[in-house]
């Protein structure tokens, strides 16, 4: 089982790839629950700001939400281009200078699941990201991960509003 990867956007046709993946120690439910909360990222996730649903206008995310958010410093507006409820899901992201896709995949485990997130990325600030500061994706994926489980631990998030 792994991502499932629109042919734009497969490694091998894209300049940026990152794999992250982390061992938890919780139940699968639960972070799902905390993932597919976009509007609370920020709170746990200091990457990720001013998270704004845009269709449909309220959370949480599931296929077809398009949202806009700023990570790594640049606007983006994302749509859920893949769902499979408390399995997998997947977002495109645009915004000046790149064009991505980001990825999750959650297995089930004996002590709890296993997630495993990747993304790819092309355009002009991808590029100069991959060649100015090559690590710096996968080490607030690395975050994003361990926040995930963190948050997932003190149990689910509060209902959506």
């Amino acid at each position: 089982m792994g991502i499932r990867w629109p042919e734009e956007y497969a490694p091998a046709n894209t300049a940026v790839f990152v794999s992250n993946r982390l061992e938890m120690n919780v139940p699968p439910e639960r972070v799902w629950e905390w993932l597919i909360r976009a509007d609370l990222w920020p709170e746990w996730y200091a990457n990720s700001k001013n998270v704004t649903y845009l269709e449909p206008s309220k959370g949480p995310l599931r296929l077809g939400t398009t949202f806009r958010w700023t990570t790594f410093g640049v606007t983006i507006v994302s749509r859920v281009e893949e769902f499979a409820l408390g399995e997998r899901i997947a977002w495109n992201a645009r915004g000046t200078g790149v064009d991505a896709y980001h990825a999750w995949l959650i297995e089930k485990t004996e002590k709890g699941c296993r997630v495993l997130t990747e993304e790819t990325q092309n355009g002009w600030a991808a590029r100069l990201g991959k060649l100015f500061m090559p690590s710096r994706m996968q080490k607030y994926h690395q975050i994003w991960l361990e926040g995930l489980e963190r948050q997932a631990r003190g149990g689910g998030p509060p209902p959506a509003a």
